[in-house]
């Protein structure tokens, strides 16, 4: 009986990669969204408009959420101690959770402020919050095209934080439509219903975000994994008879991990079919860091492809 502990060093090597590019686009955009966040914020007052405002509240969670990234990746990049044996890379999950959690927040907060200002629609000042609108507009598609330069499509910390950025500029682009719709046609109702359109955008990317971010938390099985099909190929190996306790799970984006017991025949060779297993988890499935215990099937395994258990 043996166990197997496997991690390739060019997964570490990747992993710096992304971090490294990661921290730069999610500082950057951080100085840049915190920067125009005040302007925003004293122009949605001036204007009196709640799309600008909800637009600027929103400003206001992307710098704290696009913060808060850059700080779970610094504490992403610590080195694994005896008490936390996989480091800090988990934290990067529980900052994606709270920044969905808080776009949906915000989105509930903007459909109550909608409410009241559709029964009584305010005097908005139009070209004041046209100007604005646009000048956030230009800052978030800049905010959105450095994110792009991350990792935002396999790490879920860099995506919640780009959802922010989407959302953000979904609400500069319904905030433009009003000022135009309230400046041509005195249609003050534009207002409330530009919000309310963004709040439903928002709380379905919040919604997503969350989650996603909650499974990986409760250790759940990676979607792009089936775990019948990688048990099914564990046992196509030849000499191996059984596969129990097999749990996928995800660390932290992009860091799928496995631990299982490999049942093999007798007088078949131990470390042989270690590499086959790891071979075939990393080559087909992407799996780099996985755990295998291999046992010895007491009576035997007359057939190598038939499952003992």
């Amino acid at each position: 009986m043996g166990h197997h502990h496997g991690h390739s060093h060019e997964h570490g090597h990747g992993h710096h990669h992304h971090h490294s590019s990661n921290k730069k686009a999610l500082l950057a955009s951080f100085i840049l969204i915190a920067s125009f966040m005040v302007i925003e914020v004293i122009g949605g007052l001036y204007t009196n408009s709640l799309a600008l405002l909800s637009d600027a509240g929103h400003m206001l969670s992307d710098a704290a959420a696009l913060g808060l990234s850059y700080v779970a990746i610094l504490l992403g990049e610590r080195k694994a101690t005896k008490s936390k044996s996989y480091g800090y890379r988990r934290f990067e999950i529980i900052a994606a959770s709270i920044n969905g959690l808080t776009l949906i927040a915000i989105s509930i907060y903007i459909f109550y402020e909608a409410f009241h200002r559709m029964i009584q629609p305010p005097e908005v000042q139009s070209l004041g919050m046209l100007s604005i609108s646009i000048l956030g507009l230009v800052v978030n598609i800049i905010a959105a095209w450095i994110l792009m330069k991350g990792d935002k499509d396999e790490n879920l910390n860099v995506r919640s934080a780009f959802l922010h950025v989407m959302g953000d500029m979904l609400g500069s682009i319904g905030a433009i439509g009003a000022s135009l719709l309230i400046y041509f046609f005195n249609w003050g109702i534009a207002d409330p219903i530009a919000s309310i359109i963004v709040a439903v955008l928002i709380v379905i990317s919040g919604w997503r975000v969350t989650r996603e971010s909650f499974h990986i938390l409760m250790e759940g099985t990676p979607s792009q994994i089936d775990m019948k099909e990688v048990k099914s190929a564990l046992l196509e190996i030849p000499r191996v008879c059984g596969v129990h306790d097999l749990h996928i799970w995800t660390i932290t984006s992009g860091f799928p991990t496995l631990s299982c017991h490999v049942v093999i025949g007798n007088g078949a060779a131990h470390d042989d079919i270690l590499r086959k297993a790891q071979s075939l988890l990393h080559d087909q499935y992407g799996i780099e860091h996985s755990t295998i215990q291999v046992e010895q099937e007491e009576n035997g395994c007359p057939n190598p492809h038939d499952s003992c258990n």
